[in-house]
């Protein structure tokens, strides 16, 4: 389809791009203030309705954040307790409705993420940047966000229209 044809698929608006061997950056436009984005992002009720890919039947199972400098989050996916897998980590920056930067410590090949929040009015200008300790790490990372990432944040624009964006 063509770049510019309003029939392309709602996901193609979602951006990935590796800026270095060891840098990931993921773009996306959503129709909604950068506050309402970022309350998406550091609401843990939120957090839940959309972070989860849903084509892979994993369900996020807890999510606890303490969204500040200094504070931790964890968020817990799996089907039950037994085969639960744990993401956790810090917030180095916070700055409200507009950066987030955290800690991913549940492996050492983990990323440090970054998101900034751009408000251009009624929409936002949403920048997702990872950088990982090594190459091999990101080519790892890589493998699943390409198609969770854009599914992500389709699911951030459905809550996003509940929330009345």
């Amino acid at each position: 389809m063509d770049k510019g044809s309003d029939h392309e698929p709602r996901n193609s608006r979602t951006a990935i791009e590796r800026k270095s061997e060891r840098e990931l950056v993921v773009t996306r436009t959503f129709n909604a203030p950068a506050r309402i984005v970022y309350e998406a992002w550091t609401r843990p009720e939120l957090f839940m309705r959309w972070w989860a890919p849903k084509s892979t039947g994993v369900p996020l199972l807890s999510c606890d954040m303490d969204v500040r400098a200094g504070g931790g989050y964890r968020v817990v996916f799996g089907q039950d307790a037994s085969s639960a897998m744990e993401f956790f980590g810090k917030y180095l920056e916070v700055i409200p409705n507009a950066r987030l930067v955290w800690t991913n410590e549940e492996s050492e090949d983990a990323a440090v993420t970054t998101v900034t929040f751009e408000d251009k009015g009624d929409v936002t200008l949403l920048t997702l940047h990872e950088l990982y300790p090594t190459k091999e790490a990101l080519d790892e990372a890589c493998a699943g966000m390409e198609g969770g990432m854009p599914e992500q944040f389709e699911q951030l624009d459905e809550l996003l229209l509940t929330l009345g964006a």
